[in-house]
């Protein structure tokens, strides 16, 4: 970092407001990228900024914060952007486009909010540094070095195909060419606390790729948030989650009719997936014992209002990708 780096330039790291990928407390590459920049001599102003946005899981805002404080003993920024995603996302239903749009607001967000500290610094931040990992870029355009100019993207992930072209902001990006399991070794050198190290994977554009359509319809991300709590509660009470190496549920955009309590329903679907991997550029679906699956999806149907029925993902990677958009 220190030949990169010239000292008298702030280096703002920024993440963003989804499990597992807030700045330092809840994704291993943001926080060993902070660790990186904190472990060189130079002098760097570090700024911390946690970005708020509708597509969090459970109290999630207030675990973040609580993180920085017990934890980390730092101060933190937040932001809190839910109105302006949702009202960016209302109506769209193609995940690309999803994508773009939440990785061009977050750039946006970072801009404002470094034009806001040069006032308060009397210097504007120069770097942004995210924790972009080789899977990343491989699945959002031709893999760098590979000197092909046409590759198919995959999905367009919000850190590389979602970044908007003008941005003013530097991007560094020190594990672009590393993948998520050689990030946790890293981490261990950098003495990242255990517990971080063992958090597991959740996409920068959080359940709006878990919601399949209009994430604004339906009360899905109400919804999704209240099924997906249940599911990894039940993955942690069953003593499987550090056996698994993501685990989520899915809005589907349908719906199915059940009885419930002697009545008609005409509710939502949702969809549990679990995988075991080691680096994220394949993986095979957790085969769950019958029992756990019957546990769940009964604590889901009767514990979540709109959902009637509950199905598993049975997938491996490929075909499918882990997350399904």
């Amino acid at each position: 970092m220190n030949g990169g780096i010239p000292t008298s330039d702030p280096v703002l790291i920024l993440d963003y407001g989804s499990q597992y990928t807030h700045l330092i407390t809840r994704r291993i590459r943001s926080l060993s990228v902070f660790s990186l920049c904190i472990s060189g001599t130079s002098p760097l102003i570090i700024l911390e900024l946690y970005v708020d946005f509708f597509s969090t899981k459970i109290k999630e805002r207030d675990r973040v914060m609580q993180t920085f404080e017990r934890d980390l003993h730092l101060p933190v920024t937040c932001v809190d952007a839910t109105e302006k995603f949702l009202g960016e996302l209302k109506g769209v239903e193609d995940p690309e486009i999803k994508r773009e749009i939440i990785g061009k607001e977050f750039i946006n967000i970072f801009d404002n909010f470094a034009h806001d500290l040069e006032t308060k610094l009397g210097t504007k931040p120069t770097y942004l540094v995210q924790g972009t990992l080789y899977p990343d870029v491989i699945e959002s355009c031709p893999p760098p070095g590979s000197g092909m100019t046409h590759s198919h993207t995959i999905k367009s992930h919000h850190n590389v195909g979602g970044l908007p072209k003008n941005m003013t902001l530097k991007l560094i990006e020190p594990f672009k060419l590393l993948f998520r399991d050689e990030v946790r070794e890293l981490g261990k050198i950098l003495n990242v606390l255990e517990g971080f190290l063992k958090r597991r994977p959740f996409p920068g554009p959080g359940l709006a790729v878990r919601v399949l359509g209009d994430v604004t319809k339906n009360n899905a991300l109400e919804i999704l948030r209240q099924v997906d709590e249940i599911f990894i509660q039940s993955i942690k009470d069953a003593g499987l989650y550090d056996s698994i190496w993501q685990a989520f549920a899915v809005f589907l955009p349908v719906r199915s009719v059940g009885v419930q309590g002697d009545q008609r329903t005409h509710s939502h679907v949702v969809a549990l997936r679990a995988v075991t991997s080691q680096d994220g550029m394949t993986a095979d679906w957790y085969h769950f014992e019958h029992r756990f699956l019957d546990d769940a999806a009964r604590k889901i149907s009767n514990n979540v209002r709109g959902v009637n029925r509950v199905v598993q993902d049975i997938t491996s990677k490929p075909p499918s990708t882990i997350e399904w958009e």
